[in-house]
């Protein structure tokens, strides 16, 4: 790791200690371990179910789209690369994805470069499904969640307009430099290897990203999909049953929790350690949780499926790769 990563690394672990110092100082800690340790854990463990049948889920979308590049990877060794980037993200955020990449080349010799254009693809696509979560959570509670927003980002957006300016700035910077790379393309690599390196790269990535408009079986993609995020929903709602203060939640509140833990969860924190439990533990209070019962819920539900879940799935396919690779040998 260079001085930049390390910065990165330490920044990242400040701000998930920070947060949840923050979230935690007006906390009993001996109730909010009574309550994990006391959880109906058939509840977790059907959770655990929806998680591992979501992470195949992801798995074999991802295999779809590696199809139209002449790729086909078995659903299994996809599975553990997933499983394998859940679990890399613990120890270094934003990593996750290079591992799965990298574990699917070593699985199933498929270009680093190919495979991780997919996985940048999905991202982008699971945004998409996101912000449309958000859009259908605020038409279904507005009501509640416009005093949340309203205090949670207030007036530190700043002027809406200079916002604009500096994105369309951006973004017309963006364009005049890619329009003068493609007019001196050839000129660039032939005079610089290292340009002739990074086009090799970005083409593989594009490939894979653009593979999406050249899937074999679009109906499947979209199926796993809504797949994909229905079972995270159940995953989420399903832990919300397993301590008696919010065993009686609505659906409604578990489409928040989901919501608002994603956003969390993409937060720059080690495994959205602190932003997770900041938001959840925050935005349960519209649904009548006191501020040690919010933050219990969602100490629990960071544990379970963003710790727990995660190492077991994800040690078991470091382990099991080992083995395929050992026996490839």
């Amino acid at each position: 790791m260079n001085i930049k990563s390390i910065l990165k690394y330490l920044i990242s672990i400040s701000i998930a200690g920070f947060l949840l110092w923050f979230v935690l100082k007006g906390i009993d800690i001996n109730i909010l371990w009574e309550t994990i340790k006391n959880a109906n854990y058939f509840w977790v463990a059907l959770s655990a179910v929806m998680a591992i049948l979501a992470h195949w889920s992801r798995a074999y979308r991802w295999k779809l789209m590696l199809q139209p590049l002449g790729y086909d990877p078995s659903a299994f060794k996809s599975t553990i690369a997933v499983l394998i980037g859940y679990v890399t993200n613990l120890v270094l955020p934003r990593a996750g994805e290079f591992a799965r990449s990298a574990s699917l080349k070593d699985l199933e010799d498929i270009p680093f470069e190919k495979s991780f254009g997919a996985v940048v693809a999905e991202r982008v696509i699971d945004v998409f499904v996101l912000l449309f979560l958000i859009c259908l959570n605020l038409i279904l509670e507005f009501d509640r969640l416009k005093e949340f927003f309203i205090e949670l980002v207030g007036d530190k957006i700043g002027n809406p307009s200079v916002i604009i300016g500096v994105l369309a700035f951006l973004a017309l910077g963006a364009f005049l430099a890619w329009r003068w790379i493609l007019r001196n393309d050839t000129i660039l690599e032939s005079k610089f290897p290292i340009y002739a390196k990074i086009r090799k790269v970005f083409l593989g990535l594009w490939a894979g990203f653009t593979s999406i408009k050249d899937l074999k079986n679009p109906k499947a993609f979209i199926a796993h999909t809504v797949l994909i995020w229905t079972l995270y929903y159940f995953m989420t709602y399903f832990l919300c049953f397993a301590i008696p203060q919010t065993a009686s939640i609505s659906p409604l509140a578990g489409l928040t929790i989901l919501v608002m833990g994603t956003i969390g969860m993409a937060a720059p924190t080690i495994g959205g350690i602190g932003s997770y439990h900041f938001l959840v533990g925050k935005i349960v209070g519209l649904y009548g949780l006191n501020p040690q019962d919010g933050i219990t819920l969602a100490t629990f539900l960071h544990t379970m499926q963003g710790i727990i879940f995660v190492l077991i799935f994800g040690l078991t396919a470091l382990a099991i790769s080992f083995f395929i690779r050992r026996k490839a040998q």
